[in-house]
């Protein structure tokens, strides 16, 4: 049985949770005011709700991921050793996973606000959408952002039961930094992918303008997060957080020595991490400093 845990792990890839669990806790605690006024039982209740919201989520949408990929990963040599083309894992247990998490995700929404219910089911057809994108458009790396980018906004929505702006720009923060790092990851896959028609940035523009692309939109989310902090007046907090990450963007598109994939992979994942504990901390210390999520609005 712990086995068969350890091969669902590697499954959803469970370390690339880091990516977007810290700016839905950012959110989260921004969208609480910091839970001033919550007593300790409901807080746990809330924070459990929503890291099993997010780990269910995204558990969801990787596994129709390697569903949908099955017979493209087996075509290429970096991904023909997943699970399903090696038959590490059988299709029909796939399947169940997939099936049990949805159900969970949803059920866990509806705990947290009948909002975050209603939605619950329409958010999870669109993260299980993602992995169909690549078929037909090459803004699949950008979709994969979106999908991504949802969680800062359900965290606000699973605390204050309704929309607002402020989520809304983290996500279109996470489409442009995920956007950025799914393009330079896709181009390990340049010449397969073109190969087998399918539409990333790399298989379209070659890997030189693909990794000018992914700059750009780094560049884009920088100015982006410049933005965030002047409309909210988010204080020396921000632009502090804002700074080390223009920091390590600079460095990792243009000072970097070594040219070879997988370094620059392994580097942009620390990266990836790094950005969004920096967004999660920076959200957390200004609530913590003072900060009003009444001031929001």
């Amino acid at each position: 049985m712990f086995k068969k845990i350890v091969e669902f792990g590697h499954l959803v890839r469970f370390s690339h949770s880091l990516f977007a669990l810290p700016f839905a806790l950012g959110a989260m605690w921004v969208a609480a005011n910091g839970f001033r006024d919550m007593a300790p039982l409901e807080i746990a209740r809330i924070v459990l709700l929503i890291l099993a919201c997010m780990v269910t989520a995204r558990n969801s949408a990787m596994s129709f991921n390697r569903l949908a990929d099955a017979k493209i990963d087996a075509k290429n040599p970096r991904t023909a050793g997943r699970h399903l083309p090696a038959g590490k894992l059988k299709r029909s247990s796939v399947i169940v996973f997939l099936v049990l998490n949805g159900i969970a995700f949803v059920a866990f929404a509806w705990l947290l606000q009948p909002l975050a219910g209603m939605l619950a089911f329409p958010v999870w057809f669109l993260l299980l959408s993602y992995s169909l994108w690549k078929r037909f458009s090459c803004l699949c790396h950008w979709y994969l952002g979106f999908a991504t980018g949802m969680s800062p906004l359900g965290a606000w929505i699973a605390i204050r039961g309704e929309f607002a702006v402020f989520p809304i720009f983290l996500m279109f923060i996470l489409i442009l930094w995920m956007g950025g790092f799914d393009i330079i990851y896709a181009t390990q896959d340049e010449q397969i992918d073109r190969e087998q028609g399918l539409h990333s940035i790399p298989a379209k523009y070659g890997r030189k303008r693909a990794l000018q692309i992914a700059f750009w939109s780094h560049v884009a989310m920088l100015a982006l997060c410049v933005g965030f902090g002047a409309f909210w007046h988010m204080g020396w907090v921000w632009w502090t957080v804002t700074a080390l990450m223009s920091a390590s963007i600079l460095y990792l598109h243009l000072f970097r020595k070594s040219d070879d994939l997988d370094k620059m992979n392994r580097d942009f994942f620390i990266a990836n991490v790094s950005v969004s504990v920096l967004v999660m901390l920076g959200l957390i210390v200004w609530i913590c400093l003072g900060g009003d999520v009444n001031a929001l609005y």
